[in-house]
């Protein structure tokens, strides 16, 4: 089992989701993290990389249980985007509005990127 702290850039305000192809297969609310925010604590050989397109982002899976923890960010390499469910206490329906980023008209792809939208989340017994 992977177990890692994390230093979170401007706390939740970064939140975001992602609509490119393994965003919107692996449904993950993200928040930001310099690269140096990050400490593994326990499970890092069982880490697991996975890259795909351009190959410049760099997504960290636990080879254990196949949950996604991080990934090193292609719009920002300085940066992780973490899973927001892999921090203690904290789940993805914990807030009520995510902006959803724009990853299939990616600007290093000649897309201009940017907000796609907005995904919201009501609690029905609230």
């Amino acid at each position: 089992m992977v177990t890692f702290s994390v230093e979170l850039l401007n706390g939740f305000e970064t939140i975001r989701r992602c609509d490119c192809s393994i965003c919107r297969m692996r449904g993950a609310v993200v928040v930001s993290a310099e690269l140096s925010g990050i400490e593994v604590l326990t499970g890092r050989e069982c880490l697991t990389e996975y890259r795909f397109n351009k190959k410049q982002a760099v997504h960290y899976f636990c080879s254990k249980c196949g949950i996604y923890t991080f990934h090193q960010r292609r719009s920002n390499p300085g940066q992780y985007g973490v899973n927001v469910a892999c921090l203690e206490g904290i789940s993805p329906f914990d807030f009520a509005q995510v902006q959803v980023m724009d990853g299939i008209h990616h600007p290093e792809d000649g897309g201009n990127g940017g907000v796609a939208g907005i995904l919201s989340y009501r609690p029905i017994n609230s």
